[in-house]
């Protein structure tokens, strides 16, 4: 799969088998003279990777086997062109090269949850929903401490191979690996321990609760294959392999589609049935990313060594990690109020609308987020070259084009409500509530693209504290005061209402300090 994921690389395919058709080859001569051929063939591309070369010749001098000397220095070199093309390949198609397959595997995920919630509504039936809708804070929860990891590793590795300090790359890999395994099992545990309470803090009532149960139970039991096939998922875009990662991502979204309705209906297994086709599919989706890992071809790959905790590395992992971490906590704190708050204001169905209005917002979302994976590796990047004018240029693009989406999802919710609700159940009140909802809610999303890649352009790069500063900003610091004052006064409309709100406050903070920092860059660039 790696071949296919350079393909776009530059590099010639058939390279490496025609290394020693550029001089006569002597017959009955020692390999050392097979070896001059060979170099004497590459002797252009050695001028400029002159250590991928001596290392190939190294180990073609170990194994005196030309056919592994000519594939060992085709992988090398595709693979490093596939890092270095990060730096010099014009910014408007890399981005596009790098966000496509991000956003083909983010709509594809968003889809397979989307096609999860319908199974349930249509199979389960509308109370479903609504306990479907109270596993959302724990999710969030979840992918609180993957993204942890998961970003703010890749975060690091793109900055490393920046730098070429290839070396430091593989540890922040192997220190991903043990930090996932630890934190996955951990959260596991304790979440399993306290379920219920937990739940019922959620916003759970008595008719709720046993479809929320029977959901987190498989899937806490599972969530440790989860927070791994998310955060390799990540380490893939950041290695230069966004293709791989949009596959793997397919190929959940494919298992799923296809184990969901078996699970639910011919084995009767209701919504436990969604989240077995769930884990099932990760875990597949895992077996093969760990494989890709272990090709010790590949320039950035599993080996013994690189799995000790170093202080230094899950320092700088976590500190560039807490920016997401703290956008899905207190995503999962924000929807713990607005489950409340439907729930005391509009009962269990409200609590459904929300689920429902939630998935359709979701695609929009997970969309913009498929832009900025793509942006991630390339910020990071350059921003570790000091390429400022390649680092304004991919900012530029990704701005644009995640308003382009979110853009798209405020007509469609303003526009279709009703066939968006219908497609989830055929129950008429939740069906109204949902369309009044999902108005009410995506108002303000023309601008929430912009919000969302300027914050993750600054996690990109290392500002931690401003991509945390943003995230807080739309997610707690103005939201949860409106959920505390609004829903009092207006009851239910006003859980709908401070969403949209929010949203437009935060970005606004968000321009005025992109604006400031633009100026930065500018000087840099002039420098």
């Amino acid at each position: 799969m790696a071949a296919v994921g350079m393909s776009n690389s530059g590099v010639d395919t058939m390279a490496a088998p025609v290394l020693c058709s550029a001089a006569p080859r002597p017959v009955g001569r020692p390999a050392v003279a097979v070896v001059a051929c060979g170099l004497y063939g590459c002797a252009a591309e050695a001028s400029k990777h002159f250590h991928i070369v001596l290392k190939s010749l190294c180990f073609f001098l170990l194994t005196k086997k030309i056919s592994n000397f000519a594939r060992y220095l085709k992988d090398c070199m595709e693979n490093n062109k596939a890092t270095l093309e990060l730096g010099t390949k014009p910014v408007g198609p890399l981005l596009m090269q790098y966000a496509l397959p991000a956003i083909i595997a983010m709509t594809a995920s968003s889809l397979y949850n989307m096609v999860d919630s319908i199974f349930i509504g249509q199979g389960v039936g509308a109370m479903a929903i609504s306990g479907l809708a109270l596993t959302f804070p724990f999710m969030n929860l979840a992918a609180a401490f993957g993204a942890a990891v998961g970003v703010g590793a890749s975060t690091c590795i793109s900055v490393r191979l920046g730098q070429k300090d290839y070396e430091a790359a593989e540890r922040v890999l192997g220190n991903t690996v043990t930090l996932n395994l630890i934190i996955g099992i951990s959260f596991s545990v304790i979440s399993l321990l306290f379920l219920d309470p937990i739940l019922y803090f959620f916003g759970a009532s008595e008719q709720t609760l046993p479809y929320a149960r029977d959901y987190m139970e498989v899937i806490l039991a599972g969530n440790v294959f989860s927070h791994m096939y998310f955060a390799m998922n990540a380490v893939l875009r950041a290695a230069g392999k966004p293709r791989q990662a949009m596959y793997a991502t397919m190929f959940t979204v494919m298992m799923n589609t296809i184990l969901a309705p078996i699970f639910i209906y011919p084995l009767n297994l209701g919504i436990r049935g969604a989240a077995y086709a769930t884990i099932i599919a990760q875990m597949m989706a895992l077996v093969w990313q760990m494989r890709l890992f272990s090709n010790k071809d590949e320039l950035l790959h599993l080996k013994r060594g690189i799995y000790r905790l170093q202080g230094r590395i899950v320092k700088a992992i976590i500190a560039i990690g807490m920016s997401p971490f703290a956008m899905n906590v207190c995503a999962c704190v924000v929807v713990i109020f607005i489950n409340n708050g439907l729930q005391k204001y509009g009962g269990d169905l409200a609590v459904g609308a929300y689920g429902i209005a939630n998935k359709v917002c979701f695609i929009f979302v997970m969309i913009t987020m498929g832009i900025n994976q793509g942006l991630q590796p390339i910020a990071g990047y350059n921003y570790g070259a000091q390429l400022m004018d390649r680092l304004m240029k991919v900012v530029k693009y990704a701005i644009i084009a995640g308003t382009v989406v979110t853009t798209a999802g405020f007509a469609i919710a303003e526009l279709l409500p009703g066939p968006c609700a219908r497609l989830f159940t055929t129950d008429p009140t939740l069906i109204a509530l949902s369309v009044e909802g999902l108005r009410i809610e995506m108002l303000a999303f023309p601008i929430v693209g912009y919000q969302m890649v300027v914050t993750s352009f600054f996690q990109s790069i290392g500002k931690a504290k401003v991509s945390m500063f943003l995230s807080l900003s739309r997610q707690l610091i103005f939201l949860l005061p409106l959920l505390a004052v609004l829903p009092p006064i207006y009851g239910v409309d006003g859980v709908w209402w401070a969403m949209p709100i929010s949203d437009t406050v935060a970005a606004v903070v968000t321009f005025f300090m992109m604006m400031s920092y633009m100026r930065k860059f500018k000087k840099m660039t002039i420098k």
